[in-house]
């Protein structure tokens, strides 16, 4: 990698937030190049994207461009990831996680596209995403240098941050005074920081984004019915919708019933624990209809090897490593688990609950004739007897073990 100073052209993962627009004019100072910003648009919202390329020019950047990837963030991230089951630490639906990988490999793309020889982010030393970021460059580009700011400037607080914008003329919104960080794309929502930092203080209401009160939501539940062919949803209610389209109805309807609500403390990759507040309705939603589904089509065993390896995902996406062989292998195997996963679940959303309360699939293993507590002519219910005496031999092997050394005589 080129040492500092070197860099002609750095390519920066622009959010348009404080961070990244003191980055720009801090790249060119100290590197002498000429910088570019990219924005990966995931369904942040309009609100964040309105001028974010006149804010980025004006920050310094030779230019700015978004790039519209949210058909490919679902489709080709957000399925995969609900179809896996992956779900980190028992709670987190992996949100921003997900998202790191489609931006840093748009980042890398548009690098290429404009010949850049360097790659540049503004996250902190502290978190998570710095792993993801680079991982990303490391799988994509190991040729580009990367540059990384909170690593190596002397800023060190939202103050500092604003007064460099201020010495370099660079406009902000930006004040002193900022209650939570936020991250938002079409999957969630997180939150971080004020009172949350705090283990021992609930939530404040003002938190919450896209979710209603559980306590506030309708009176009356409702009931969403999501088809399914090989693990991804194709319609909802009897109408077809585009992915992106699917889950953000999904995220209304959720986020009126106070569905998809986590505070969370977890374990970051870089050590250190953290507390965030998620809100992904939405997935929430998707992730009961799909459990509801696999337990029609999948066997036990098929199951249980599912459950397994989603612990595995979730981790493999949490630590940014989606470019790599092992996700490669994962979802390999998740893939060809899902290929019976065809069918119709009903979810019924309740006061911050969302429960299977129907399903049916052209390959489901539920019969009748076999379950019913009634008269049935297909089991013959004493097999049971030797099947449970085989099952139980090593118990029974045992306790006779034991039953013979009570009963030795002693010396």
């Amino acid at each position: 990698m080129a040492t500092r100073g070197t860099f002609q052209k750095i390519v920066v993962a622009y959010s348009g937030g404080l961070d990244t627009s003191a980055v720009i004019p801090w790249l060119k100072e100290h590197y002498g190049c000429k910088v570019y910003a990219v924005v990966g648009d995931v369904g942040q919202g309009a609100e964040e994207l309105a001028g974010v390329e006149k804010k980025a020019t004006d920050s310094g950047a030779q230019e700015c461009k978004v790039v519209d990837l949210r058909r490919r963030f679902v489709e080709e991230f957000c399925l995969p990831m609900a179809i896996s089951g992956a779900v980190y630490e028992g709670r987190y639906l992996l949100g921003t996680s997900i998202a790191r990988p489609i931006l840093a490999q748009a980042q890398v793309e548009y690098a290429r596209a404009v010949g850049g020889d360097a790659l540049a982010h503004g996250c902190t030393g502290k978190g998570n995403d710095q792993v993801r970021f680079e991982s990303t460059y490391a799988a994509l580009a190991p040729d580009l240098g990367i540059v990384a700011p909170w690593r190596l400037w002397d800023l060190r607080s939202r103050e500092d941050l604003l007064a460099y914008l201020k010495k370099h003329n660079v406009p902000t919104t930006a004040s002193a005074t900022k209650l939570y960080s936020r991250d938002r794309n079409l999957w969630h929502i997180s939150h971080e920081g004020g009172d949350l930092e705090d283990p021992w203080k609930a939530p404040p209401e003002d938190v919450w984004m896209l979710t209603q009160s559980p306590q506030s939501a309708p009176d009356t539940p409702v009931d969403l019915t999501l088809a399914f062919e090989r693990g991804r949803p194709v319609s909802l209610d009897g109408a077809a919708h585009t992915p992106e389209g699917l889950i953000g109805r999904l995220n209304e309807i959720g986020g009126l019933h106070g569905v998809g609500r986590v505070d969370l403390v977890e374990n970051r990759r870089v050590g250190m624990k953290s507390r965030g507040a998620y809100e992904t309705p939405g997935g929430t939603v998707l992730l009961e209809a799909l459990r509801g589904l696999e337990q029609l089509v999948l066997d036990r065993e098929t199951l249980r090897l599912r459950e397994q390896l989603a612990l595995r995902f979730a981790d493999v996406i949490y630590d940014g490593q989606w470019f790599t062989p092992l996700r490669q292998a994962l979802w390999a195997a998740l893939e060809k688990i899902a290929e019976p996963m065809t069918g119709q679940v009903t979810v019924r959303l309740y006061k911050g609950t969302a429960r299977t309360v129907r399903r049916r699939s052209p390959n489901s293993l539920y019969a009748e004739a076999f379950a019913t507590f009634g008269r049935d002519e297909v089991y013959n219910q004493q097999d049971a007897g030797g099947f449970i005496r085989l099952f139980s031999l090593p118990s029974r092997i045992a306790a006779l073990k034991q039953l013979e050394a009570q009963r030795a005589p002693g010396p």
